[in-house]
């Protein structure tokens, strides 16, 4: 860019570029590496290109791999293989929580015996795979055994402060009378202070039990869940669901239609189709799996609307998510027993083989835009107890 330029234009076509081409520039000279990596650029910095990340497991022994392919007119032609981080390859064991603003979020337990700061510790991983840098967070030491974790990530739509949410809860009627005080703990990590803190205000009533993985969407945690009331002497259920909203951070509940409040909740799913939240409810129909699609009115709690239906001429299938221009990516079986990714277009019910064979319930579909945020993060860096170190690797 020639040095003529104003700043701000220059600023205004950096913002345009991919994240690729800004990891360059940031080598180029001093002065566009301080305005790449200032907070007010990486805030206000959108990615153009949509990626969408598969992961998958092949083989008896459950291999994982990871395959991000751009979602555009060239899908599903440009794809690559990731090689995960590090500090997520530590992992003894991890699963992926979600994604917010183009980073990744995995919880997992570490293997003692490795020579860092904080071995044998549950974590949460953040993953930028378009600047391939990660941060991981300690989880805050739990005190009884009779609580279960939910964790939740998303970034802050107003300051784009990536925040963690742990949330403990009973998960047993008979613990809870056992308690002697509200037995929801909530606390969140945000990355700008690089320390947890206790939310006091208005946990969710304690009836609530959370099913499934978290969905995000502009800056809304969106959760799956059943409550717990007593009728008649005996107890019966309905579906909702649990907002947290990561400004506020505040949870909101909100009311499911009849059909879906009291369909089976192991036959309910959530997802984010385009920038809207969506509810999938399974069915069987002459012996044809159908989802039906539900989505939430222009983001207005407590207002769904019947989209379409998806007839899956297929035994088993579940979706895992949705390409940018609203086309569900589906996991069914073949014949064989091998289990596929396909993308289905339900108007004209075609079906395009994405090339990915895999066991079964084992794929995930995680969409992502391409992000700087991280990019002012020293690679490997841990966060403990409010405190900050960098992981020693010896190669």
């Amino acid at each position: 860019m020639s040095g003529n330029l104003p700043l701000e234009i220059q600023t205004e076509i950096m913002r345009r570029l991919p994240v690729k081409s800004l990891i360059r520039f940031r080598s180029v000279s001093k002065a566009w590496k301080s305005l790449i990596d200032s907070p007010h650029f990486i805030a206000h910095y959108n990615g153009q290109m949509q990626h969408l990340l598969v992961r998958y497991n092949v083989g008896s022994v459950g291999f994982q791999k990871h395959v991000s392919i751009v979602d555009d007119h060239s899908f599903p032609q440009q794809r690559v293989s990731l090689t995960l981080p590090l500090l997520v390859k530590m992992f003894k064991f991890h699963r992926i929580i979600g994604s917010s603003h183009g980073l990744l979020c995995l919880y997992g337990y570490y293997r003692r015996g490795f020579s860092f700061s904080v071995p044998g510790k549950h974590m949460v991983v953040l993953w930028n795979i378009s600047i391939r840098k990660a941060v991981a967070v300690v989880e805050p030491d739990v005190e009884d055994g009779i609580r279960t974790t939910i964790i939740g990530f998303g970034v802050c739509r107003e300051t784009t402060d990536p925040k963690i949410v742990k949330i403990k809860h009973v998960y047993a009627w008979n613990h809870m009378e056992s308690i002697p005080c509200v037995p929801w703990q909530v606390e969140v990590f945000t990355l700008s202070t690089g320390a947890w803190r206790s939310l006091k205000n208005n946990p969710p009533r304690k009836s609530i039990e959370f099913i499934g993985s978290q969905v995000v969407v502009d800056g809304f945690l969106y959760w799956l869940a059943t409550d717990t009331v007593t009728s008649d002497g005996g107890f019966r259920s309905y579906n909702l669901i649990i907002l947290f909203d990561m400004t506020s951070e505040e949870f909101i509940e909100i009311n499911l239609p009849d059909s879906l409040a009291h369909h089976s909740v192991w036959n309910l799913s959530i997802s984010k189709l385009r920038e809207s939240l969506v509810v999938l409810k399974q069915r069987v129909e002459a012996d044809n799996l159908v989802f039906g699609v539900w989505m939430m009115e222009d983001s207005v709690p407590n207002s769904f609307t019947m989209l379409f239906n998806l007839n899956v001429n297929a035994p088993d299938a579940s979706v895992r998510g949705f390409r940018k221009t609203g086309e569900p990516i589906i996991e069914l079986v073949e014949d064989l027993g091998i289990y596929k990714l396909v993308v289905y277009e339900p108007h004209s019910k075609h079906i395009n083989i994405l090339g990915f064979d895999g066991t079964k319930i084992s794929f995930n579909v995680y969409s992502y835009m391409e992000t700087l945020l991280l990019v002012d993060q020293p690679d490997l860096t841990i966060y403990n107890k409010g405190k900050r170190c960098i992981l020693k690797h010896t190669t």
